[in-house]
């Protein structure tokens, strides 16, 4: 094990040639303004880069989606449905590996690695033309996004102080999820660029096309990523040691000692009630509020808003995400982590239940806007709860396991909503008419009414189930400051 900064408040990459994180006695209007936001120096440079390649990955795939509709001739739809469905399936299979991987290698290493790694693949993509190829380049570039996420978020426990890993994941997840709009707005700024571009003969070599021009500023984005966190300097504490402890050599590396290392993370995850409880309540909770997006068309026509309606529900989703972000990042210093996760899982089933039973679209808005305030909540504290309580050499495959978790659960909700909404209308119809009354009221149950209203009992099952772990958990993760 690599040594301790002999400040144990210190984040251990001040102590490695980063700028050292301020001092808890230093009064806050001295501080950097970097450091005031971002804790410290390293994790703004992480947090650059993940903006940077966010900002080229949504760029790529509404490229590469809009490729796949090209090529898939008489199927556009089919082809986007398999292209993207490659970008879930090796999550089951390769995400406990990679978590052993990510545990085991540099952690820097990992992600720049992968971030150069992705922009090659990228760069082959304006020349793909056959359907096949596409679906294996997404293969590959999912597969490297596995190893990328587990790595940044044991990283970031290292980068700032403990009391500000709620304001640090906020962080990311602005930069993950607040990049969208920018690069939807930008693929079509690029369809300008691409015209421009096309005057030039010389270019034609390179595909030019609005599409090609998107994916070559993805790769650029990526690249960027990987020039910056190749400055960082992370603590190399995750490194496996052996029986002497000297670190494990890759020839070490065997099947057996892959297999173990995996034993070794599951049990601890099966064995720590508190980690336990946040994962299988984040991916519980995503069966459920998944469930929105789907259904989400559906359901606005049933309160007379057609299409404009969902483009409603999704606006609300993102603000009520936004407003979670910003009153946690004020307050979360002093709040129970462990009690806030289970009060927002508990309170998000209400709110899609609520906004499943209203006839009219103002009140099915403002529910969604308070699942999404909810689902801020739950995203960012678990993810917090998670980096305190599991040890460095095991975060990697703790947030290897919850990453696989999640895809299975959005999975899941994403094609059994549709089915499972069509059988119960059909059962709906046939049993009780489509209506039912309730003290002299008429009540409408369609299938998108009742599956939605199931996807609201899964969560509140949820929030029950992680409350006897969680809520007399002792707060030793968040507690107000002195």
């Amino acid at each position: 094990m690599a040594e301790q900064a002999e400040d144990p408040t210190l984040p251990l990459a001040a102590t490695s040639g980063d700028s050292r994180a301020p001092a808890a006695h230093e009064p806050p209007s001295s501080q950097p303004s970097t450091i005031r936001l971002f804790n410290s120096p390293a994790f703004f440079r992480l947090w650059t880069a993940q903006v940077v390649s966010s900002l080229g990955d949504w760029l790529g795939f509404v490229a590469v989606t809009a490729i796949a509709a090209r090529i898939g001739g008489k199927s556009p739809e089919a082809a986007i449905s398999l292209v993207l469905s490659a970008r879930l399936v090796p999550g089951f299979f390769l995400g406990p590996i990679a978590g052993v991987l990510v545990d085991r290698w540099d952690r820097r290493r990992v992600m720049v690695a992968c971030d150069i790694g992705r922009g090659l693949v990228l760069a082959t993509i304006p020349f793909v033309e056959h359907l096949g190829v596409l679906v294996a380049a997404s293969l590959l570039l999912e597969v490297m996004t596995l190893l990328w996420g587990p790595a940044k978020e044991a990283s970031v426990p290292n980068l700032v102080r403990p009391e500000f890993l709620a304001n640090a994941n906020s962080l990311s997840l602005v930069a993950s999820y607040g990049t969208f709009p920018i690069g939807s707005a930008l693929f079509t700024v690029l369809a300008e660029v691409a015209k421009w571009l096309g005057h030039y003969h010389a270019l034609h070599v390179l595909r030019v096309s609005q599409e090609s021009i998107a994916i070559y500023v993805d790769v650029v984005t990526f690249f960027c990523s990987a020039a910056i966190i190749s400055t960082l300097t992370l603590s190399r504490d995750h490194v496996r040691s052996g029986p002497a402890g000297e670190a494990d050599e890759p020839s070490r590396a065997s099947f057996n000692e892959t297999v173990r290392q995996l034993r070794e993370g599951w049990s601890f995850i099966g064995s720590n009630p508190r980690v336990k409880a946040v994962i299988f309540g984040l991916g519980t909770g995503l069966v459920g509020g998944g469930m929105v997006v789907p259904l989400g068309p559906i359901f606005s026509r049933s309160v007379g808003a057609g299409t404009a309606g969902f483009g409603a529900f999704i606006t609300a989703l993102g603000f009520g995400v936004a407003i979670g972000i910003v009153t946690l990042s004020l307050t979360q210093r002093h709040l129970p982590h462990e009690r806030v996760f289970v009060a927002a899982l508990l309170a998000a089933g209400p709110c899609i239940i609520l906004g499943a039973s209203v006839a009219t679209l103002l009140p099915a808005v403002l529910c969604v806007g308070g699942l999404g305030l909810c689902a801020g909540a739950v995203y960012i504290i678990g993810y917090t709860i998670l980096q305190t309580n599991v040890e460095d050499e095991l975060r990697g495959r703790t947030f290897a396991t919850l990453y696989t978790m999640t895809r299975l659960c959005l999975l899941a909700a994403f094609t059994l909503a549709p089915v499972l909404s069509r059988l119960l209308d059909s059962l709906s119809a046939r049993l009780v008419s489509g209506h039912v009354d309730v003290f002299g009221l008429r009540v409408d149950v369609p299938g998108v009414r009742l599956t939605l209203w199931l996807g609201g009992l899964i969560i509140l099952l949820a929030g029950a189930w992680a409350y006897r772990p969680l809520w007399h958990a002792n707060a030793d993760t968040t507690t107000a400051e002195p």
